[in-house]
């Protein structure tokens, strides 16, 4: 299991810290959206944690085969494309750019390509999933209960 922890900054609109575990980093808005532009958007951090594990997976798969990879840059890109299952309407699309540097044949080259698609987070933004969303409210005074809902 992973867990992360996010918090809010008071005083920083958009500003949070964000927590795994013995690391910190914050993301926040840009200044356009009244943030501080003190970290990258959640967008971006989502992005970036895309090409980070497909470089990640591709080193260690090298490292294995004891092939000469010696440097992996990863370009993540994402704009909008018709969706071709409903037209008229937007779909996003996200586009790696897989550079390597060092000395490799070309069936390397292609296994490292079909590698890349195996990293976990290629597989959590392309595969299967469940998305659960929980709320609680603690106010100053202590734990609040939701009043109940009368149709």
């Amino acid at each position: 299991m992973v867990t992360v922890s996010i918090t809010s900054q008071p005083g920083t609109p958009y500003r949070h810290e964000l927590k795994a575990r013995s690391h910190t980093i914050y993301a926040d808005a840009p200044a356009t959206l009244k943030g501080g532009d003190t970290g990258p958007t959640p967008h971006e951090l989502a992005l970036m944690g895309l090409g980070a594990c497909t470089a990640m997976t591709l080193e260690m798969y090298a490292a294995n085969k004891k092939w000469d990879l010696q440097q992996v840059t990863v370009t993540v890109t994402e704009d909008s494309i018709d969706d071709p299952e409903q037209p008229g309407t937007k779909i996003p699309r996200i586009t790696e750019d897989i550079q390597m540097l060092g000395n490799l044949t070309p069936a390397q080259i292609t296994t490292l390509k079909t590698i890349a698609e195996k990293c976990p987070v290629y597989k959590l933004f392309t595969g299967k999933k469940e998305v659960v969303t929980k709320t609680s409210h603690t106010s100053k005074t202590g734990p609040q209960s939701a009043a109940p809902v009368t149709p």
